[in-house]
């Protein structure tokens, strides 16, 4: 494996996934909940920007590997399901809406990996949806995982709880276009 900053990048995204999940469940001698889910959607915050920027300068320091193009989508989906897990369990979230999620992300890898091997890899890119979805996500998490009024003004359970509605029906709708798009080129 090539210690590339791209890879750095996405193996820092790992670390800090058992960060913000610990963080979550901090005691409160040690933080309030609110201090504790500020801090979490930070570094979920932190994780996300990870996330955007390693794929970013991988390409453009072509330092492309493809350790990195296993580790970075893994790194994905371990940080949106801990998070939904996590959300879940402090009944932030219906377990309907992290199951929907959770289930198009498994169906998808699935997909992306059967199409690979019929060499057809390129239809089942990442759509336009598909980042959509991704972004509603990354700003539900945060929000919700916040859950508090922010500012005094910024009802952060309100917006959360929009963005990932939003986030499972893209998920619904991309998972279709990207099961289409295999039948019509896999069969």
């Amino acid at each position: 494996m090539k210690f590339t900053v791209p890879n750095i990048l996405t193996f820092i995204r790992v670390l800090l996934i058992p960060m913000f999940v610990a963080v979550v469940y901090f005691p409160d001698p040690w933080m309030t909940s609110e201090h504790s889910g500020l801090l979490a959607a930070i570094i979920f915050i932190i994780a996300a920007i990870t996330d955007a920027f390693d794929g970013y300068l991988a390409r453009k320091l072509n330092q492309t590997t493809a350790f990195g193009a296993f580790l970075d989508p893994v790194a994905d989906k371990l940080m949106v399901m801990a998070a939904l897990i996590v959300l879940v369990d402090l009944q932030r979230i219906s377990s309907i809406i992290a199951l929907i999620i959770i289930g198009r992300e498994i169906t998808i890898s699935a997909l992306r990996e059967w199409m690979a091997q019929i060499g057809k890899s390129a239809n089942v890119a990442v759509s336009t949806l598909g980042k959509v979805k991704t972004i509603a996500q990354m700003l539900a998490i945060p929000f919700l995982l916040y859950n508090q009024t922010f500012l005094g003004f910024i009802p952060c359970h309100i917006i959360g709880t929009l963005c990932i509605i939003i986030a499972a029906f893209l998920t619904l709708i991309s998972m279709f276009y990207y099961l289409r798009v295999a039948i019509k080129v896999g069969f």
